[in-house]
């Protein structure tokens, strides 16, 4: 069973970070990965720099930019993970954008994270059905979930879709704006996670988007079996570094 599939079936809710690669320097890619683990996260997104991150909000397309200069690549990234599963064991799903993967040759780049012990992908310009019809064998040959995003404007229809190519965790969209750190969630939000939790997916959720504190982690943990943090943590090692990454996870997950 893959990583992942064995984490959501834990009895208890999953915090998931999102970092940006090469960021804030070139090398601090596995730095950042173990100082997570040894945090106590659950899972880790692994963001590969695009230089037109569409999906993403100032604070994760500063740092993208940002890695982009540093040199951060698909193929440094590779190097940088070759050897991370003899030292980290918690699932690790690269997140990115369809455009450099496809460069790097799809095959290539699954048979890549088969070899380093990638878990999953997710990748917000891939449509499911595209994915469904001309990339799920492959995925699923070289043992990778594919995580698909939903947000309030997605239709029940296509949800079910979603849910039924799916084998991991869907991404719960929080709003339908870019990501970003925010204070809290509202009624409307609200209503949204409620109708999600009420389609009884066979897939659980994990809701991203505005979880940047223990507010907004408790809050979205009671619709869904865990939440992702993104740009509340991008900005956490701007400011402070890769060394007080421990602070900020208890200060989320236990206030």
């Amino acid at each position: 069973m893959n990583r992942i599939q064995n984490k959501l079936q834990e009895d208890k809710k999953l915090v998931s970070i999102y970092f940006t690669a090469g960021y804030p320097n070139i090398d601090d890619t596995v730095t950042i990965i173990k100082n997570l683990e040894n945090s106590g996260v659950d899972m880790i997104e692994i963001g590969l720099p695009f230089s037109d991150p569409l999906a993403d909000g100032p604070t994760i397309q500063d740092s993208s930019t940002a890695a982009l200069k540093n040199g951060m690549t698909t193929e440094v990234l590779f190097e940088q993970l070759k050897d991370i599963r003899k030292s980290v064991n918690i699932p690790l799903i690269i997140m990115g954008y369809f455009n450099p993967m496809f460069q790097y040759g799809i095959e290539a780049f699954c048979k890549k994270c088969n070899e380093i012990g990638i878990d999953g992908l997710i990748i917000p310009d891939l449509p499911v059905d595209v994915y469904h019809e001309e990339y799920q064998a492959t995925f699923e040959a070289y043992g990778l979930i594919n995580v698909f995003l939903i947000t309030p404007q997605t239709s029940a229809e296509r949800i079910a879709f979603i849910d039924s190519v799916s084998n991991g965790f869907i991404y719960m969209v929080s709003s339908a704006s870019t990501t970003g750190a925010k204070t809290g969630f509202g009624d409307e939000q609200a209503a949204y996670f409620e109708r999600i939790a009420k389609m009884k997916l066979k897939n659980p959720q994990i809701i991203g988007f505005g979880i940047s504190n223990n507010a907004t982690f408790t809050e979205a943990t009671k619709y869904a079996k865990g939440a992702i943090i993104g740009s509340a943590f991008v900005k956490h090692v701007t400011k402070h570094g890769v060394h007080t990454i421990d602070h900020f996870i208890k200060s989320v997950v236990s206030g």
